[in-house]
């Protein structure tokens, strides 16, 4: 735990969607199966807020998100947001759309690896969460819709305009955020969108296996590297390298450094400790 937390301490329980921590594996189920896992005003509000406290607590080294049943998340609910911001006045309208993308820099800036483990449809702002996660594992049955033209609304959302072409290339990414058009998961492994296809059955072991892997790991030095991989998208070759320079020299005086080469002089695996 963080030792800087003055007043506030962190929330007890979430009630607009499933979270559990088990052995340094946070988990966020969106738990509105009847309705695919759609977004309402509160489970924005409390994912953005949960992706505050997460960075202060020292039991979560990992974050998996999922959906309950057979959607992963199907975006903003139809009836319960879309309706609702038709009523809404441009100040109002500005403090949602600011909302939402605090979420998906919230996953970006997170010092911890998230797992989008997408077991069914993600669309809408569900396609953007699974984007800006660290690892996408589909089940084969999943499907990519970035919907936004579909309804009225600018393709670029939520950061999918900054993501996407980053990680599928700016053609492709025009093509899927102007048209619109469904993704099934080979055609997301083929573009590079999926970080790996799984049998639906297995989906939920092999995101558990990943999550345990990478809590058992260095966690210091997987930190260290989503920072640098988000920070040095914005930077230049010389300024990377400093970072890159600067960030190693203060790893290497970690206990978990020192660590790697006590196991190996002693032929063992390394206990990693995460500092």
């Amino acid at each position: 735990m963080s030792p800087f937390r003055a007043s506030a301490g962190f929330t007890g329980s979430w009630e607009h969607f499933s979270f559990q921590v088990d052995e340094g594996v946070a988990t966020v189920t969106f738990d509105r199966p009847e309705r695919l896992n759609a977004l309402t005003f509160d489970v924005y509000a409390d994912l953005r807020d949960l992706l505050t406290e997460l960075p202060h607590r020292d039991d979560v080294s990992v974050l998996v998100i999922t959906g309950r049943g057979r959607g992963f998340c199907s975006g903003g609910d139809v009836d319960d947001i879309i309706g609702r911001l038709l009523e809404m006045p441009s100040r109002s309208l500005l403090d949602f759309t600011r909302m939402t993308g605090a979420v998906v820099e919230g996953i970006r800036q997170l010092p911890l690896p998230v797992i989008a483990a997408v077991n069914g449809v993600a669309a809408g702002a569900g396609s953007v969460i699974a984007l800006a996660s660290d690892f996408r594992l589909l089940a084969r049955s999943a499907t990519f819709h970035f919907l936004f033209t579909k309804v009225g609304l600018a393709g670029a959302d939520m950061g999918s305009a900054y993501l996407l072409p980053r990680v599928v290339g700016l053609g492709r990414a025009t093509e899927l955020l102007m048209l619109g058009d469904r993704l099934d998961a080979d055609e997301a492994a083929a573009i590079g969108l999926a970080t790996r296809v799984i049998d639906d059955e297995a989906l939920a072991d092999e995101a558990a296996a990943l999550a345990r892997r990478m809590a058992s790991g260095p966690t210091f030095a997987y930190a260290a590297t989503k920072k640098l991989l988000t920070a040095e998208q914005d930077m230049g070759l010389s300024a990377s390298l400093e970072l890159e320079a600067m960030t190693q020299a203060l790893l290497m005086t970690t206990e978990d450094h020192a660590e790697f080469h006590r196991a190996f002089t002693e032929k063992r695996d390394p206990r990693w400790q995460g500092r």
